[in-house]
């Protein structure tokens, strides 16, 4: 699943918004320069969101990092909810990168980085079209290369 410009612009403003510039906000006073902030986040926005769909992996890639590592910090690895992939940077992160720090991710997680059940997930490693780890899992980057389109058949 590619998930529209429009709608990745959308999340990663709103995003910045809650996370970063309301509590900046907040720590400031309400002082006017968070008007011009929220104003270049905007426009930084349409450009990051261009770069993570369009730009070369490396950068790309690069983008995804930066922003998760910005809006969901923390001393773990990152473990969003499995309904989190549904959203418009989670899309783009499984499609450029699998997951950013996990070997295996569970059937239910691969399923929502897929669009697709649980129940799917299995069908398709009994089809070889999933690796499963073998510790158990889904390799990650298995699921980035179906979201691609790499490694796929005719019978899909």
């Amino acid at each position: 699943m590619v998930p529209t410009k429009a709608a990745l612009v959308e999340q990663v403003v709103r995003l910045v918004d809650i996370r970063l510039l309301d509590p900046l906000e907040i720590l400031l006073a309400g002082d006017a320069a968070l008007d011009t902030v929220r104003g270049l986040i905007g426009t930084r926005a349409e450009d990051w969101a261009e770069l993570m769909l369009d730009g070369e992996d490396g950068v790309a890639v690069g983008t995804i990092v930066r922003l998760v590592a910005s809006l969901y910090p923390s001393d773990g690895p990152f473990e969003p909810p499995v309904e989190w992939w549904s959203t418009p940077i989670g899309q783009v992160l499984a499609l450029r990168v699998g997951h950013p720090t996990a070997q295996a991710v569970s059937y239910p997680v691969a399923g929502a980085m897929l669009g697709i059940t649980r129940q799917g997930v299995y069908d398709l490693i009994a089809r070889g079209k999933l690796a499963r780890h073998p510790d158990g899992g889904v390799l990650p980057a298995s699921i980035r290369d179906r979201l691609r389109g790499e490694g796929r058949d005719n019978r899909g």
